[in-house]
């Protein structure tokens, strides 16, 4: 007998039971959330979308559990705002699979494109220097640290707000974002895995990993940020495109955001 098999509630959150996952943690109290079928309009749901504590996570439970994912196949996640969604399940859950049919440079384009129809002509200055012309995708980042490490990090410092711990099924943070039916960009983007798929694109690109997602916010450590303007102006308009209030009702243009990022080892997102 394995005395680490995950625990039955645990199993719930897996499509094949959990089989084979091990977890070491010990784990505070805690429960799964269902989605509300009259939320999701999706009928019953097979399984949970995540499991969330009753308490805020104590001090390096996070990093415990990141540490542990390779074996459990449970990603943590702090949960900012815990009365609501999480607590009565107004979320939607998509497969992972799904985000398969998304790429980072796709969403970046389509949005710009659709932005820049929209705006006068005088909105423009906000993008500049690439005004109507989307740039693409910025080349990765150096990195300057351990992408796990400089997580566990930001976890911590997340975690003195006094925030619950959610895992979720997912081989990665990315994922997690679908997997649970994180709503937190709806009013920028309604489906959230063209979002996932951009995540995805910055754990490779930036060493991004998630740590925490509130009712409309995201938080994500970052091991290899833009170090110099160019890079960072370059990181900037891909922000845009994701979350445009973080430039729009921020510094209100793209190269005043660029400062605020340059060597930065953590990313917020706050949508409107």
């Amino acid at each position: 007998m394995n005395d680490h098999r995950l625990p039955q509630e645990l199993c719930q959150l897996f499509a094949d039971g959990g089989r084979g996952r091990t977890l070491r943690a010990v784990l505070p109290p805690g429960e799964v959330v269902w989605p509300d079928p009259g939320y999701t309009g999706q009928g019953e749901p097979a399984r949970p979308a995540f499991w969330m504590s009753q308490d805020p996570a104590p001090g390096g439970a996070w990093a415990c559990l990141r540490a542990e994912h390779a074996a459990s196949g449970l990603w943590p996640v702090l949960l900012d705002e815990s009365a609501q969604p999480w607590s009565i399940g107004q979320v939607v859950p998509d497969e992972p699979a799904q985000i398969d049919h998304f790429t980072a440079e796709g969403f970046m384009a389509e949005v710009w494109q659709e932005w820049v129809a929209s705006m006068p002509s005088d909105a423009l200055d906000e993008l500049d220097p690439y005004g109507a012309f989307c740039p693409g995708l910025a080349v990765p980042g150096v990195p300057k640290a351990d992408p796990g490490e400089v997580a566990d990090w930001h976890a911590d410092q997340l975690a003195a707000r006094g925030l619950p711990l959610g895992l979720v099924a997912a081989g990665r943070g990315a994922d997690a974002l679908a997997v649970m039916g994180w709503q937190g960009a709806m009013h920028h983007n309604e489906w959230m895995v063209p979002l996932a798929a951009v995540v995805r694109s910055w754990e490779d690109r930036f060493g991004a990993r998630v740590v925490c997602v509130g009712f409309n916010t995201l938080e994500l450590s970052v091991a290899a940020p833009p170090v110099d303007a160019e890079h960072a102006l370059h990181v900037a308009a891909e922000h845009w495109a994701f979350c445009p209030d973080n430039v729009v009702q921020g510094p209100g243009d793209l190269r005043g955001y660029a400062e605020q990022i340059i060597g930065r080892h953590s990313w917020s997102f706050w949508w409107d």
